[in-house]
């Protein structure tokens, strides 16, 4: 078993250190939030006062942070303390370029780094069935795969360095626009006189399906239990959406790529999420209704 450090022990990042541990992984641990590190200390981690203190000898460190510019920060800052051929798992999802550049920076100091964001969400984390899109050198994936695999039901080597922050972008833009097209379509359902129960045994088996609409259904009482019905309490917050489309946007801006309906998606959840950040991103339903 390893020792691992773990920087990041919020809604996702607290049960996926868990699960290291829990695999019998030598996990030290780091947060900002006392709460956070008393949790993990519970999970089996051992806490640690900082970030440089928690990756002193670590044979990897797992990060999952809000946004690429906390990343670079920390990894600049552990870069000094790895061993040589250490390696750096980043499971936050941030902007490509940024990712490529630790990357890089990692590289250049004898050390291997792979981006790899995660799909699944909170009870996910919790429950160690995340998917994790991996990108990196063929040699990084391979090191970072058991150590993945004991947080996730699925480890995926997307290709390069920067491929795994494509593909969750890509993907969670997706998401997002079915997520609305799945909300249009029972609202108008609601209106044409439709049960929804009706439209969803219907459109579950027909060309309409989608994971949106048979995992994630935005109806309550329809469908698996979702978020929607706990008056969209937990899951997926809104805001969280919103800033993977922003990401999605951004790439595409520097891609010259043309993302009409993604683009549209962003600037429902834009409105949305300002007065709605932590509602579950299915409460969308409403603003048709």
């Amino acid at each position: 078993m390893a020792r691992i450090a773990f920087i990041g022990l919020g809604n996702m990042g607290g049960g996926m250190a868990a699960n290291l541990a829990r695999a019998g992984h030598d996990v030290r641990a780091f947060d900002l939030s006392a709460e956070a590190l008393e949790r993990a200390r519970e999970a089996g981690c051992s806490p640690a006062d900082s970030a440089v203190a928690a990756a002193e000898g670590a044979e990897a460190v797992v990060t999952m942070l809000p946004a690429g510019r906390h990343v670079a920060e920390v990894h600049e800052a552990l870069r000094e303390v790895l061993p040589a051929g250490a390696l750096l798992i980043d499971c936050s999802t941030i902007d490509v370029t940024t990712a490529r550049a630790v990357g890089e920076a990692a590289a250049a100091q004898g050390l291997t780094a792979v981006d790899a964001p995660v799909s699944g969400g909170i009870a996910a984390a919790q429950a160690g069935t995340l998917t994790f899109m991996v990108g990196g050198t063929a040699e990084g994936f391979a090191r970072a795969q058991p150590i993945l695999a004991a947080m996730g039901k699925a480890v995926i080597h997307a290709g390069g360095a920067g491929a795994g922050q494509a593909a969750k972008i890509c993907n969670n833009m997706i998401l997002g626009a079915t997520m609305i097209a799945t909300c249009e379509a029972f609202a108008l359902a609601e209106r044409l006189g439709l049960e929804a129960q009706a439209f969803y045994d219907i459109a579950s088996v027909s060309s309409g399906q989608s994971w949106s609409m048979t995992s994630y259904c935005p109806v309550p009482g329809v469908g698996p239990v979702t978020p929607a019905d706990n008056g969209y309490r937990g899951g997926f917050a809104s805001a969280l959406m919103l800033k993977d489309l922003r990401l999605a946007m951004e790439a595409a801006a520097e891609a010259g790529a043309e993302v009409p309906m993604g683009s549209r998606a962003a600037e429902r959840y834009e409105a949305f999420a300002a007065e709605h950040g932590g509602t579950d991103f299915s409460g969308i339903i409403e603003s048709f209704r």
